[in-house]
């Protein structure tokens, strides 16, 4: 894959970083930090927060291609982004045990150039294993929760608890790294 233009990533995500290096993208790291709120319906919510990071980012990435995403869990209707502390990454993963969740990832690519946005939101459906408190409690011990949305990590240990997936296994990771590609086709800048 050749990109015709720089690529900015606007994301401090070591994950998403190691996903567009596997891919063998070359890219910049932008950091643009934005308050991350969502309203409205959430599929139009993680597109405008994923457009706001990358717009965010525009003033130092205005000759190249600026991506940026966000990643939530759904279960039962509510939202989970990262767990503030332990208690609330014991309260998400009671929440997931024995349950199908929803991960969500807004995606936003923007010419830095022309201002022209395309966006997309990645929805896979994950199955949990019922977890025991002791299971709870290893994992938050393992420190592996605190920085992933849902407090937990597939990718990781959180592997132990995953049942199956329906979708993208790489927006459970962060990024979903083939509607990114398309994304950055759609643009014109991946050749």
């Amino acid at each position: 894959m050749i990109l015709k233009r720089k690529l900015y990533l606007a994301s401090a995500s070591p994950r998403r970083r190691a996903l567009l290096e596997q891919v063998g993208l070359d890219f910049v790291i932008v950091r643009a930090p934005v308050e991350e709120t969502l309203q409205g319906p959430l599929d139009a919510a993680l597109s405008a927060l994923a457009r706001k990071k990358a717009l965010a980012a525009q003033a130092q990435a205005s000759n190249g291609v600026i991506l940026a995403a966000d990643t939530v869990v759904v279960c039962q209707g509510r939202v989970f982004g990262k767990p503030e502390n332990v208690r609330q990454a014991q309260q998400m993963l009671r929440a997931l045990s024995g349950t199908v969740h929803q991960v969500k990832t807004g995606v936003c690519v923007l010419d830095g150039v022309s201002g022209r946005s395309l966006c997309t939101v990645e929805t896979t459906d994950v199955t949990f294993e019922a977890l025991s408190e002791t299971q709870i409690a290893q994992y938050i011990q393992s420190g592996e929760p605190m920085d992933k949305a849902g407090a937990y990590a597939i990718q990781g240990l959180g592997a132990q608890f995953v049942r199956k997936i329906n979708g993208c296994y790489y927006n459970v990771v962060g990024l979903p790294v083939a509607a990114t590609l398309g994304l950055l086709r759609q643009l014109g800048v991946l050749g």
